[in-house]
């Protein structure tokens, strides 16, 4: 490749990022990452999810027994987390209401998701609802204490939950935040979110990751392929 070339292909590459940002929201004013971080703090889903992580590792060192079988589960939660994540967003999270006679089967989880579609900018319903949180954790533990045959390895792996759960919600929290991405692969993770909320709610479906479950379940196309869908803010509403 001649310099010529070189020159070319970077302007080309810059004039796509800028037409992928148009589409993934207005740009405003950056806002530094420690004043992010310590609004983070301001909600109760990381308290409540840090309390457990907490919890989870006193009682993981007081029980003491370590042994090489408490690592696997911590280790195949973190491989199929992102798998995990598209499962959630897709069929829990963008759950489209039914009705059994007067029945509506809906959750808070998936009417607050909606409301988070239709405003992104709406920092309180960025987060798990805690209500939900909190059903959530009581579910995956009383699971955890029943499923695992030692407590010490149910306790490392519900300190696993919690910590992968903790890293969801600030990142989901720094993406919708205003502290611009720097990092490449920051950049890759908010591009991918803002894509899913600003051109087209049916793809981009991770939230921690880009390119990975997206990519191995066909929802990671190119994004100027994919039209601006008129329901991003308004799911369901065709």
């Amino acid at each position: 490749m001649t310099p010529d070339d070189r020159r070319a292909a970077e302007q080309a590459a810059r004039r796509r990022l800028a037409a992928d940002e148009a589409g993934t929201g207005a740009r405003r004013t950056a806002v530094p990452l420690a004043q992010v971080f310590g609004r983070f703090w301001r909600h109760p889903s990381p308290w409540l999810i840090l309390t457990v992580l907490a919890a989870a590792v006193a009682w993981r060192l007081a029980e003491g027994g370590w042994q090489r079988t408490d690592l696997w589960a911590p280790a195949v939660l973190v491989a199929l987390f992102p798998l995990l994540e598209w499962v959630i967003h897709v069929f829990v999270l963008h759950w489209r209401p039914r009705h059994v006679g007067r029945l509506t089967l809906d959750t808070e989880l998936a009417r607050d998701h909606r409301r988070h579609h239709a405003d992104p900018r709406d920092v309180p319903l960025v987060f798990i609802p805690w209500r939900s949180l909190l059903a959530v954790i009581a579910g995956y533990t009383a699971a955890a204490l029943l499923a695992f045959p030692r407590l010490g390895q149910a306790l490392t792996f519900i300190a696993a939950v919690a910590a992968v759960g903790l890293a969801y919600e600030w990142t989901h929290y720094l993406v919708h935040s205003d502290h611009r991405p720097r990092s490449r692969l920051y950049k890759a993770v908010w591009r991918n979110h803002r894509l899913h909320h600003y051109r087209n709610e049916h793809y981009w479906f991770t939230v921690t990751t880009s390119g990975t479950a997206d990519r191995l379940l066909g929802t990671c196309p190119d994004p100027a392929t994919v039209p601006v869908s008129p329901t991003a803010k308004n799911l369901h509403a065709a």
